[in-house]
């Protein structure tokens, strides 16, 4: 009898260990159905070009944990929409300058870096904060340059098959001009594998983060399209719709194609 007392007793830390990792799987996970929730809401902002929506969205991270390395990372992935759509001009551009934008995201992302280092989707959207005043014709600064060289060096070395950080080599070849290390005809290549990471990803378990497989085929759109390559062009817009029906770019890309 005193064996079967003793075994219970032993028991007992043991189940409220299994409780309390229980607990903490369940609080992980709903952390990751909050931060999924955001990401989907700054992504359709974005695709639907509503600057007052993203601009509601700031507040509501601004208030998350800041010991989450998802905080800074969200904050600074709706900074640079923000900046991308402010460059766009018209109703999405009230609030800021995409200069403005792009430092709120490097700022950001630096809170993110400084609880992880090795985060490299962090790391990735950092050097696409840095390099988007050039990439929207705001003038060459060699600094920012190379701090997005070295940001984009580093997740290639910790995750050189993670298709956001694939997106962000690209976009810099397809965006820049050459004598800032742009390279179209290199950007093509890319951009096909780059696809293919994120179809391969799409095909897995869900990923945090998990957006930009709607952004890559649009940017292969409109690289087939400046090789004269118009089918496929209209293919690749087809998938970028698939993934997000309400892509106002991809759209009047789609338009400007079937159009003539």
């Amino acid at each position: 009898m005193q064996r079967s007392v003793t075994t219970q007793r032993g028991a007992a830390p043991l189940l409220l260990l299994a409780a309390a990792l229980t607990l903490t799987v369940g609080v992980a996970r709903a952390d990751e159905v909050v931060w999924r929730d955001i990401e989907s809401r700054i992504q359709y902002g974005y695709y639907t070009e509503d600057g007052a929506a993203l601009r509601k969205l700031e507040e509501l991270i601004a208030a998350a944990d800041a010991h989450d390395k998802l905080r800074g990372y969200y904050a600074g992935l709706l900074a640079w929409r923000q900046a991308l759509l402010a460059a766009a001009g018209g109703a999405a551009a009230q609030g800021g300058t995409p200069a403005h934008y792009a430092e709120r995201c490097v700022s950001e992302l630096d809170a993110a870096l400084e609880l992880q280092a090795d985060f490299p989707d962090a790391l990735a959207l950092r050097a696409a904060c840095f390099a988007t005043p050039q990439q929207l014709g705001g003038g060459y600064a060699p600094l920012a340059g190379h701090r997005a060289r070295k940001d984009l060096e580093r997740a290639r070395q910790l995750a050189v098959h993670n298709p956001r950080v694939l997106l962000v080599d690209v976009m810099s070849d397809y965006a820049l001009a050459p004598g800032q290390g742009g390279n179209k005809e290199r950007a093509l290549g890319k951009l096909r594998q780059t696809v293919a990471a994120f179809e391969a990803e799409r095909s897995d378990t869900e990923h945090l983060p998990g957006w930009g497989a709607a952004e890559a085929w649009v940017l292969l759109a409109r690289d087939l399209l400046d090789h004269g390559e118009t089918v496929a062009a209209r293919d690749a817009l087809e998938h970028a719709l698939l993934i997000a029906p309400e892509f106002a770019e991809a759209r009047r890309l789609m338009t400007k194609i079937t159009s003539g």
